[in-house]
């Protein structure tokens, strides 16, 4: 590969998104209903057979060619549209074995047999369900506005990020080998910030994680002649308890670590001494050195004490989960954030100041072990509700995420309005900070109609796409700097974050109404607070009224779900799909429209519950 492309004007970007989400409101109830259905239905890692045929035949709608089953579940759709740069949209599907109880009208009730045989509750606790409903949305909106934009979109629905292991599933069942090495790699997840805020963090963003099986053999006996026996549960105990002095004893202070015994089992009857224990550790850290000090300590811990209790053998110590740090490029995320705040607005795109110990399989895209890694930015979008983000304790918007349902919590209820507007935008003004068009410059120097601008826009810059012979050529001034060079503190005076960080966003800690705001300096073509303010207490009020019938949320996804057998490698018709302005199928006759009747058994909130 060349250098890596740089993002055109984040101005011009924002003007192309607006042009872009016109067709949002359009669009919007068919990605809400797909959202509820997954929602209603989640599957389990490299199980996601359902959603899978979901997403494949959205995008066959959509005019993708779609390819099935790489690596395993995953999906795969490309999208050509003249010469460009190649830009990669991920979302990962899979759930996780929980009980929701949420109390959603939409909750899932589903169980199921997991990889062990065992019957288990499933849920989508982590929010797979919103980045994979954003995902196809802002495929079809790609999809809908091909003169806004060149280049080409691959479109990547993950399995297994819940395992660690779907993305290299799918890098090893030829991903890029395929389908095209891409210029650049985008993706997004939900977080604890207040529904529909886009945070951002150049360099690390989330830890490496580390999961290892570890098990200890003793003698067994009776309970009542331990003399005779060799007890594991007494050494797997001692393993715990010296393990909880790793991080306080052997990692510097300046550094993040984190020593977690999740799992332990041993024995079948309180009086008898067992023969072997079990136990599962994970560790979490922001480098390879603490990642390895960890496993070192992990490794000397578990020997010395089996050695120490005369164990008849070696146990055994195997590492079965992991992945690195997700590094954000940070030329790139500059370019991505300058395009959201063009775009939101700049209260609602905040830098984060430290990264997150939780773990994505997401860097792998990246091909962190090549000579050329691929440039990658990943974000968060909040989903807290407004109504739980106010009450929570805490006087700072860090301590408030400490006090809310979060991921992995049986009680993760995202605000669903606010949060799916939010996360298909940022995907898709994100895909056009890099799709530009030489058709487009004389489109952009004026804002479109019904745009936050009140005169014309600033001129558009040159295209950084310059076609030679049906390729493009990036520009090369400046030259992409190391990524491992971006500073992991606060960005510098002048970046596209400014000063507004988590730390000092008194908007994030309180009074959701936010600052007054420059309709000069944004170009959203709906009001932010409208969306993420009485936009939400409207639709609550609405569910608490009597009128629920008016709502998008029971629209009938029966049509991209009925059909299994979809095509291998489908061919995109000539031009845009025919039909109406989303790719997405219209209702059908009978179907459950939203209009008043059409869904006697709509779902419909318990008012004690916050959508």
């Amino acid at each position: 590969m060349e250098a890596v492309p740089h993002a055109v004007d984040p101005d011009r970007a924002a003007q192309h998104g607006n042009a872009v989400m016109r067709l949002l409101d359009e669009l919007f109830p068919l990605v809400e209903g797909f959202y509820v259905d997954l929602h209603k239905n989640p599957e389990l890692s490299h199980a996601e057979h359902r959603t899978a045929s979901a997403v494949a035949e959205w995008l066959v709608r959509s005019g993708y060619e779609v390819h099935k089953g790489v690596g395993g579940t995953g999906v795969v759709g490309i999208l050509r549209n003249g010469p460009g740069p190649t830009v990669m949209l991920r979302a990962d599907m899979d759930a996780l074995p929980m009980e929701e109880r949420t109390g959603l009208p939409y909750a899932s009730t589903s169980r199921t047999t997991d990889a062990d045989g065992v019957e288990v509750p499933v849920m989508h606790a982590c929010g797979h369900d919103a980045h994979t409903a954003c995902l196809v949305g802002a495929a079809d909106l790609l999809a809908e506005t091909r003169d806004e934009w060149a280049g080409t979109v691959m479109i990547v629905a993950q399995p297994g990020e819940e395992t660690l292991d779907g993305a290299q599933a799918m890098l090893e069942d030829g991903l890029f080998d395929r389908f095209g090495r891409p210029d650049v790699v985008l993706g997004q997840h939900l977080g604890p910030q207040p529904a529909g805020l886009i945070s951002h963090r150049a360099g690390i963003i989330l830890g490496a994680s580390h999961s290892y099986r570890v098990r200890v053999y003793g003698e067994g006996g009776h309970a009542s002649l331990p003399n005779t026996t060799v007890d594991p549960v007494v050494i797997a105990a001692n393993i715990v308890t010296r393990l909880q002095g790793v991080v306080s004893r052997e990692i510097s202070p300046s550094e993040m670590a984190v020593l977690t015994v999740g799992r332990i089992q041993a024995g079948t009857k309180a009086n008898i001494i067992p023969d072997e224990a079990y136990l599962e550790i994970n560790t979490r850290a922001l480098n390879d050195n603490v990642a390895m000090l960890l496993e070192t300590a992990i490794e000397r811990i578990v020997r010395a004490e089996a050695a120490a209790s005369g164990a008849p053998r070696e146990p055994e110590i195997e590492c079965f989960q992991s992945a690195g740090v997700t590094f954000n490029d940070a030329q790139s995320t500059a370019a991505v954030a300058a395009a959201h705040h063009a775009y939101f607005g700049d209260d609602y795109v905040i830098h984060l100041p430290d990264p997150s110990p939780a773990t994505e399989d997401f860097g792998y895209f990246g091909l962190p072990g090549d000579s050329q890694p691929i440039p990658y930015v990943f974000w968060f979008v909040g989903a807290t509700p407004h109504d739980v983000w106010e009450a929570a304790p805490g006087a700072t918007p860090y301590e408030k995420m400490g006090n809310v349902p979060s991921n992995h919590s049986p009680f993760f209820a995202p605000a669903r309005e606010p949060t799916l507007r939010a996360g298909l935008a940022a995907i898709t003004v994100a895909a056009l900070t890099y799709l530009g068009s030489d058709t487009n410059k004389g489109r952009a120097s004026a804002a479109p109609a019904g745009t936050a601008f009140p005169g014309p826009a600033p001129e558009a810059p040159a295209d950084p796409y310059a076609t030679t012979g049906g390729s493009f050529e990036p520009p090369v001034d400046p030259p992409a700097p190391d990524p491992r060079s971006a500073p992991l503190g606060p960005p510098p005076s002048g970046s596209p974050f400014g000063s507004n960080d988590a730390y000092d966003s008194a908007y994030l800690a309180s009074s959701w109404a936010g600052p007054e705001e420059d309709h000069s300096t944004r170009t959203h073509d709906t009001d932010m607070d409208s969306v993420m303010g009485a936009q939400d207490r409207e639709s609550r009020d609405e569910w608490r009224g009597e009128r629920a019938e008016e709502s998008t949320m029971s629209a009938d996804m029966a049509a991209l779900l009925e059909d299994d057998d979809l095509p291998q490698g489908t061919p995109p018709p000539q031009g845009p799909p025919a039909g109406p302005a989303y790719g997405g199928p219209p209702p059908q006759d009978g179907a459950h429209d939203g209009s008043p009747g059409s869904d006697p058994d709509d779902d419909r909130s318990d008012p004690d519950h916050r959508l």
